[in-house]
């Protein structure tokens, strides 16, 4: 009998199908062993020795795995052809040797870039050994991101308080939102001015715009005030034009390249709005196949743009049937990767059958979108250019002083036009554009039949002012396309270390946009300041090019470790002995300029607004970094770190009486505390004052007397329940806009329906929360959504219950290790509780059939399971 190890179910049954009874085909379902989150996984002092654990449901399966291959002939890993992929064969090769399971059975190694039976046929004809050079280069990586996480981490915790990690990747994607922020923060706009003519030369009318004044040629910035613009209104205006020259030159637009990972992430993001995350997981169903026809793409982590000569020639002949012999080029296109340290091992991804359409299959919508972009993009990629003809048209009076463009293009042959255009990202506004540039919105105008010598009639001039504007922040497809172009980390990363940002709160998306927060900032900046030498890009990249030396076979991978950790290891202990005050003194002067604007009135930014002779700095508390007065505690000022500004309240402090409430006469202030914006009016009798925090979406700036007391007023009575009387109030509280009966809470929409809530609204909302507190797995709504689990296919939800927070997944609950926050648990983190839930509990109710003696073994096994599960998973960091 022949066992064929694989990741997941859906491979092992697609793959079982292709074998026959002869094989038996078994799932490790991911990572078998992972190292443990504590201290003392990886020892630079024992020769960076690292130490696995399997959680309890992997460590189940590889004892079902270990049984099968004690009965198999011949052991075949069948794992991703990948490094991931070579790794969890590594993994399950040294567990099947320390169980003894092997002995004398051979074990192959064999790889297949498609789930398809003619490519697994192929490779189980082709196996070959581990390749022990890319076990060692994820050895490598799986330590220093441990080693960077565990180390640097604890740093931040006792200095910086409120940021919860840093990681070899992850810190350096961070401070590439950071510094794209500080670029706009100091971006200074430039007036300029642009100016066009629509013109007539016993023609149809067309524009053109101003190239040359005053003898001299005119560039896009160059006209910057209306003084000149109107000067070179009136030379238009007065000049006698004449066309000198039409050229018409043709052009070619050559397709795009089959998508990498890098790509397919970039443009999924573009054209489907898709996250990385997203479009990985949807990936990696086409990839396993959703029926028994198989895969339907060939494997989606990859740096290569090549295609196999069978992918080519299908390519080819489906061209040629659906479009047409014009649209087949003479020659197969052969595609080279650009990027820093791709790797062109696999395949580019395509589909497997490029003759399967995507109008033939029916899948799940983001499969469905997800298919047909690599479809598009597969087939564009082996077709005829576009051809298009490019008119230039020079325009002058006769002295040569004013002179006038006008461009257009008509394309001729779409090409591969006919099926897929890549997308573009946003440029930013003013800035110069190359020569020869077809991306201007002029190029994309028709131009009527014109010629040589014809005078050209002026009859309409318009001069439009323009400001330039800051670049563009990222979006998913600019940032991957930016750590790629850095050559930062590997495309298969690039989904969990964007949400791993997210989820630590250190950047928000905002209309898919990153912007950065205070924690991520302050974080940028405590690196920059004392581990500058690590969060450099082109230091990052560096190691980046280390690893896939080790890949190759040409670094030792314990010599990259102990170069990385001597250095790294004294920068560490140098920051943990450094005093509070010195880093905040530091962070000071880092963040000055943002958080201690220029008030352009030569005043001293940083004097307390209140009391005007304290110093504003940070100040740390167990909540994390806030603004506060030297004078503390006579002088009582707070603000939150970000800086304040026009938008966000008073120029200086935020502090402001926004009038009298007409029913007690007393002032109404809005505040600005440590945790944010507020309102507060003090009772006439001096009883403690009444606040109100300000609700999400609610400016400062714009906050009047009249919203700040229909804030105050809150809690209000929306009526009696008509069941027993009792009243129901809505308010808004620390979870937002609610309403509350008896002691049932539920959510609102918004904060304004909290204001206009009526009865038979507020009674359906508590029924709707009652009904489902009441269902098994259907209560309240989950604090975060994990994905789902990778063998059951349930949603896991982190969710808040009476005794705490918990991880939910069909049938199991289990409770999260005290002092882990619910916010940063993640996929990873969850898995093992949930395992040693489920291992648990059978255990427990089994004994009741048995005899007595097995009743006290079994509680032994029960407090194993939850012994190996992770005390201290939130400190996990992602690479």
């Amino acid at each position: 009998m022949n066992l064929v190890i694989v990741e997941s179910p859906a491979k092992a049954k697609t793959i079982n199908k292709y074998l026959g009874a002869d094989y038996e085909v078994l799932a490790s379902y991911g990572h078998v062993r992972d190292l443990p989150s504590k201290d003392g996984s990886v020892l630079p002092d024992d020769d960076f020795s690292m130490h696995w654990e399997a959680d309890a449901k992997g460590a189940k399966r590889l004892s079902e795995i270990a049984e099968a291959a004690k009965r198999a002939d011949r052991v075949i890993l069948a794992t991703d052809p990948d490094r991931e992929g070579e790794a969890i064969s590594w993994h399950v090769l040294e567990v099947l040797n320390k169980k003894k399971a092997l002995k004398d059975t051979h074990v192959e190694r064999v790889t297949f870039n498609a789930i398809t039976k003619s490519a697994v046929l192929e490779a189980m004809a082709n196996p070959r050994q581990l390749d022990m050079e890319l076990v060692e280069a994820y050895l490598a990586r799986r330590a220093l991101d441990y080693l960077v996480g565990f180390t640097l981490s604890p740093v931040l915790w006792r200095k910086l308080p409120g940021a919860r990690s840093a990681g070899r990747v992850q810190s350096v994607a961070l401070r590439i939102v950071v510094d794209r922020e500080m670029e706009i923060e100091k971006f200074k706009p430039q007036e300029y001015w642009s100016i066009e003519a629509d013109l007539n030369a016993d023609s149809p009318p067309f524009t053109a715009r101003l190239v040359k004044h005053a003898g001299k040629r005119v560039q896009r910035l160059d006209i910057k005030d209306e003084a000149t613009a109107s000067a070179a209104r009136a030379a238009i205006q007065a000049g006698d034009f004449t066309i000198n020259s039409i050229e018409k030159k043709p052009v070619r637009r050559n397709p795009a390249p089959p998508f990498t990972t890098s790509t397919l992430q970039q443009e999924a993001a573009r054209k489907l709005g898709f996250t990385a995350q997203r479009t990985m997981q949807a990936a990696q169903k086409l990839y396993e196949g959703v029926d028994e026809t198989g895969g339907l793409i060939t494997y989606m982590r990859t740096d290569g743009v090549s295609v196999s000569p069978e992918g080519l020639a299908q390519a080819r002949e489906v061209i040629g049937k659906e479009y047409g012999p014009a649209y087949v080029p003479s020659e197969p296109r052969y595609y080279k990767v650009k990027a820093k340290n791709a790797q062109e091992a696999h395949e580019a991804i395509r589909p497997t059958n490029i003759a399967r359409h995507p109008d033939s299959v029916r899948l799940d919508s983001d499969l469905q979108r997800l298919y047909e972009l690599i479809w598009k993009r597969m087939v564009a990629s082996q077709m005829e250019a576009a051809r298009l003809d490019r008119t230039t048209v020079e325009i002058e009076t006769s002295d040569g002083q004013t002179g006038l463009r006008a461009t257009g293009q008509v394309v001729t042959f779409d090409g591969f036009l006919a099926v897929y255009e890549e997308g573009r990202d946003e440029k930013q506004k003013g800035a110069p554009e190359s020569e020869g540039s077809d991306d201007g919105e002029d190029d994309a105008r028709r131009l009527p039949a014109l010629k040589e010598g014809a005078r050209a009639k002026v009859d309409a001039i318009r001069t439009d002012q323009h400001f330039t504007e800051p670049p563009p922040r990222y979006s998913e497809a600019t940032l991957v396309k930016k750590l790629e172009e850095l050559g930062i980390g590997r495309p298969s990363t690039y989904a969990s270390t964007l949400s791993t940002l997210r989820d630590r709160e250190y950047v928000r998306v905002d209309k898919n946009r990153f912007y950065p927060e205070d924690k991520g900032r302050l974080v940028t900046a405590f690196l920059e300041q004392f581990f500058k030498k690590w969060v450099e890009y082109d230091f990052t990249a560096a190691l980046e090019t280390q690893l896939d030396e080790v890949s190759a076979g040409d670094l030792n991978w314990k010599v990259l470790l102990r170069n990385f950790w001597q250095d790294f290891h004294a920068a560490t202990q140098a920051a943990g002995e450094l005093r509070t005050t010195a880093i905040l003194d530091a962070l000071n002067e880092s963040l000055g300029a943002h958080i201690f604007p220029d008030k352009g009135d030569g005043s001293d930014p940083r004097e307390c607004p209140l009391c005007h002779q304290g110093q504003l700095s940070l100040k740390t508390s167990r909540f994390g970094a806030f603004i506060g007065c030297s004078r503390y505690p006579d002088c009582k000022y707070t603000r939150p770190v970000a800086s304040p500004s026009a938008e966000d309240g008073s120029a200086e402090s935020g502090d402001r009486e926004l009038g009298i409430d007409p029913a007690t006469g007393q002032p109404v202030q809005l505040k600005i505390g440590r945790f944010g914006p507020y309102v507060e009016i003090t009772p006439p009798d001096g009883e403690k004052p009444k606040r109100s925090s300000l609700p999400k979406g609610w400016s400062p700036a714009s906050l009047t007397l009249e919203q700040a007391l229909r804030l105050l007023a809150l809690p209000r009575e929306v009526g009696v329940h008509p069941e027993d009387g009792k009243p129901i109030t809505a308010g808004l509280g620390r979870y937002g806009p609610f309403v509350l009966h008896a002691g049932t809470y539920a959510n609102v929409s918004d904060i304004e329906e909290v204001f206009e809530v009526g009865l038979n609204r507020a009674v359906a909302l508590l029924a709707e929360k009652r009904a489902g507190r009441a269902g098994r797995g259907a209560a309240a709504a989950p604090l975060k959504d994990l994905g789902a689990h990778p063998e059951t296919g349930d949603p896991i939800h982190v969710m808040a219950g009476r005794f705490g927070p918990y991880v939910k997944s069909g049938k199991i609950n289990a409770t999260l290790p005290k002092g882990t926050a619910p916010e940063d648990l993640t996929l990873e983190d969850a898995l093992p509780l949930l395992a040693a839930k489920a291992g648990a509990a059978p255990k427990k109710k089994a004994p009741a059939k048995k005899a007595p003696t097995a009743k006290k073994t079994t509680p032994k096994k029960a407090t194993a399971a939850k012994k190996a599960t992770p005390k201290k998973a939130a400190k996990t960091t992602e690479a």
